[in-house]
């Protein structure tokens, strides 16, 4: 229909190379001014996820608050999204999703730090944060507008977008396929258990992600891991082929009809962008209800989101694909995945996908619900929280039945309109940014020279 065209041509120019340049320009140069934050801090940053402190106000620990972030992070991107980059822009795809990464994690640290630095309590005594809250209260209040730009873009992007339809489309159609469970059945069982977690709030759902995340990762490494293995002798070849592809183009091979630079750049980035969130500013919303005292702490413990995603999960399969040579196949998406994880594991390999499958989308049905009431309760106030919820539960229980595909594009296109304010405020506060480093790392500094002298006396 004439309308599906139009939200297409919108969506395009949306997701096109202006909001993609301001994306990975942003995150340049928030690098350039954190002097390669990202690569100098990540140690640092890794080990905080596990010995930060949590002596700060917050509604759960970092680690907690960091799980929640890739419970929505980590989905069906990883597998279905990197399948479709590669497809489309050949292996030089995967070099340019490293690059969107790469950068991403100084964008990812930014927010993270503004978050916990202007975040908020509500009426119920809940922390409240993200880029509406660094908007209005770091930018000021003539910004307001673009808060209300950024949530109102939340919620939707939460009842019709990533929170809801293509996740649960994903679990019921991998369970049918591939277990033979029928599509209602699997319905109920999501909209029983996202019901029974969710209506227990952030400390309900940061409980469960703490449980599901980690296992799910591990799960997911371990399997991609075991396929990198079993076809040793086709990585050296497969990563040279995916640096050389990602400056030359890549040749039509089999079913692949070839891609261009320009075809690699933008599906790798988008890919990369999609999958790990950096600017789009859903994370900062569960980083804000960190219990710490130092927004620099949970910036680098964000930042360490953005690796986990793209570097680690992103090139685990995008390697898997190209070792196995399916890229250059006849399949796409989930059916090329499938087809990689068949030919390291044959007859188990589509199982382990699907579990691999439904683990990632639920767990971004969860963390895309809080993402969705902290915007609610902005607009609306305290009130707005349950009858959020109910919707949100309503919205669940029908994605099994639907397919529509003018309410996915409105929920990309909305996606996208999330990522414009705050990427200006991101640029506006970048100086607050450094500064709240700089601050951090000379406390951390005088720390380690006063257990120094401690340990000399």
């Amino acid at each position: 229909m004439d309308y599906i065209k139009l939200l297409d041509q919108i969506d395009s120019f949306v997701w096109g190379p202006p909001l993609l340049i301001l994306l990975v320009g942003t995150g340049i140069l928030l690098t350039l001014r954190l002097k390669l934050i990202q690569v100098f801090r990540l140690p640092m940053a890794l080990k905080l996820i596990f010995t930060a402190r949590n002596n700060g106000s917050g509604d759960v620990t970092s680690f907690a608050a960091l799980c929640t972030a890739l419970a929505a992070t980590v989905g069906t991107g990883n597998i279905v999204g990197v399948a479709t980059a590669v497809k489309a822009g050949g292996p030089g795809a995967i070099f340019w999703m490293w690059m969107a990464a790469f950068f991403g994690m100084a964008t990812k640290y930014a927010e993270g730090l503004l978050a916990v630095k202007y975040r908020s309590v509500d009426a119920n005594g809940q922390i409240s944060g993200g880029p509406m809250y660094y908007i209005e209260r770091g930018l000021g209040k003539k910004f307001r507008p673009l808060a209300i730009m950024f949530a109102a873009s939340g919620v939707l992007v939460a009842f019709f977008g990533i929170g809801t339809f293509p996740q649960v489309n994903a679990i019921v159609d991998s369970c049918q396929l591939t277990l033979g469970i029928p599509n209602y059945v699997t319905a109920i069982v999501i909209t029983l258990l996202v019901a029974l977690v969710t209506l227990g709030g952030l400390k309900s759902i940061a409980r469960v992600s703490s449980k599901i995340v980690p296992f799910m990762a591990i799960f997911y490494l371990f399997t991609c891991g075991y396929i990198l293995i079993k076809f040793a002798d086709q990585v050296p070849g497969a990563i040279q082929l995916v640096i050389s592809s990602a400056f030359s183009g890549t040749a039509a091979a089999g079913g692949f009809l070839g891609a261009t630079v320009m075809m690699a750049i933008r599906n790798g980035v988008a890919r990369g962008v999609f999958s790990n969130e950096s600017g789009l500013g859903s994370a900062p919303i569960a980083a804000a209800a960190a219990k710490t005292k130092w927004p620099a702490e949970q910036g680098l413990i964000s930042m360490t989101g953005t690796f986990i995603d793209t570097i680690i999960i992103c090139t685990l399969t995008g390697l898997s694909l190209v070792v196995t040579g399916v890229w250059a196949g006849d399949t796409n998406g989930a059916a090329m995945t499938q087809e990689a994880f068949t030919a390291a594991l044959p007859g188990i390999g589509p199982v382990i996908l699907t579990v691999g499958l439904v683990l990632f989308a639920f767990t971004t049905i969860l963390g895309w619900n809080y993402y969705g009431e902290r915007c609610c309760e902005y607009l609306f106030g305290v009130k707005g929280i349950k009858p959020y919820r109910i919707i949100f539960i309503g919205l669940v229980a029908t994605g099994a039945f639907l397919k529509l595909e003018a309410i996915w594009l409105l929920a990309d296109i909305v996606n996208g309109l999330m990522a414009i304010p705050n990427l200006i405020a991101l640029l506006g506060l970048s100086g607050v940014v450094v500064m709240e480093t700089n601050r951090y790392l000379e406390h951390m500094a005088n720390r380690t020279l006063s257990a120094d002298k401690e340990q000399a006396a």
